[in-house]
């Protein structure tokens, strides 16, 4: 187990968190009538490892790739393409046991963490089955509840949705929330191409608003046809490209909800926006209220600024090494923002804690208390 870093602050909770979900865990928690068709790790003529979806090898999820999605602290020689680097064996201490976890935890410093899934955030981008998405995503929802049960609440499940079916992800929204589960989160994209906060969707957001429990918006792999073509880049830097511009689903998701005014429809909606980086908010909230008093505006009937909406309904998870966010939180509100580690993944660094203890230093204590964990405990009830 490599060197852990304790953090220096009390009360630290990672509002996202990552698990690497056992592989298996389709074959096991699907409803029968699914099993055949159950999503699986597979090994290609030369030993690598790929995914495949729907009896299908992924397209998206390249053979060789799953030894890297646990690879935040692993060097590029330990997760490169090969038979030897798997999603399992690559993984770093605590990616992968609920046990481990809760020791990494503890050793961290950290009081406990939201949990969100990888193999989970890859496979939508390439299901067009609307049934087999909420089969699947009801699958993982059970695994997780099970995964967390007797984490003495270290470990905080968040069900998977899918709007493909509102009315299913509603009910599902339901069962998983009996099971443990504090809240629901759905991709950026949605299979029917409905954007999320069109009247379509009010079953589920009505659900999540009674039940008291919020949605988030996590960015995930995407359809070929939602990824921006705007450019061709090819190679090893399209990741970079692809990475970085990543968060603009999180952020036009985010925007239909004012399109469309949902919060006036759902005035106790709370609504979470994860892994996107926080420093935009902003100047993204700045844009909207323009635009809103402008005539552009004109076929957006709100009844309040996206700002003011913001302020009462809206949260946004931030990473340790922004440096915008003291002056954000001043501007928009202390009990806005918290941290998210993104562990174990490979997109950021592993020094999350060290950045933390910088980013935090600089805040007042109050808003320092509420970035740290008490926002995202009071938020989700725990």
């Amino acid at each position: 187990m490599e060197e852990i870093r304790r953090i220096a602050y009390p009360g630290a909770v990672d509002a996202d968190g990552h698990i690497l979900e056992d592989a298996g865990l389709w074959e096991r928690y699907l409803e029968p009538r699914y099993r055949d068709r159950a999503m699986r790790l597979a090994r290609d003529e030369q030993g690598l490892e790929f995914l495949e979806i729907d009896g299908r090898s992924s397209k998206h999820v390249r053979r060789g790739l799953p030894a890297s999605l646990g690879g935040m602290l692993k060097n590029v020689e330990n997760v490169i393409p090969s038979p030897a680097n798997t999603y399992a064996s690559c993984a770093a201490f605590g990616a992968m046991d609920a046990k481990e976890r809760v020791q990494r935890l503890e050793r961290e410093g950290l009081d406990a963490a939201f949990l969100y899934p990888t193999l989970g955030v890859l496979w939508e981008a390439e299901c067009e089955d609307v049934e087999l998405a909420q089969a699947y995503t009801r699958a993982y929802n059970r695994w997780i509840a099970d995964f967390c049960r007797d984490s003495g609440g270290k470990l905080i499940p968040i069900a998977h949705l899918s709007l493909g079916d509102p009315a299913a992800a509603s009910e599902e929204l339901v069962r998983a929330v009996k099971d443990g589960c504090k809240g629901g989160w759905v991709a950026p994209f949605s299979i029917t191409r409905v954007p999320h906060g069109h009247p379509d969707h009010d079953r589920l957001f009505a659900t999540a608003q009674d039940l008291d429990v919020p949605l988030a918006i996590h960015p995930s792999f995407e359809p070929d046809w939602a990824v921006p073509h705007r450019f061709e880049i090819r190679g090893r830097g399209k990741n970079f490209f692809l990475n970085v511009t990543a968060a603009d689903a999180v952020r036009h998701a985010f925007t239909t909800f004012f399109q469309f005014a949902t919060f006036d429809r759902f005035p106790r909606l709370k609504l979470v926006l994860l892994e996107s980086g926080a420093g935009w908010i902003g100047y993204w909230l700045d844009r909207m209220d323009g635009y809103c008093r402008s005539l552009v505006g004109i076929g957006v009937a709100l009844r309040e600024k996206p700002s003011d909406y913001f302020r009462r309904q809206c949260w946004i998870s931030c990473d340790p090494d922004e440096t915008t966010i003291p002056g954000l939180v001043a501007l928009l509100g202390e009990d806005r923002f918290f941290w998210a580690s993104d562990f174990p993944h490979p997109d950021h660094t592993g020094d999350y804690i060290a950045e933390l203890e910088r980013l935090v230093g600089d805040l007042p204590e109050t808003a320092r208390t509420g970035l740290l964990g008490a926002n995202v405990r009071r938020l989700f009830q725990v």
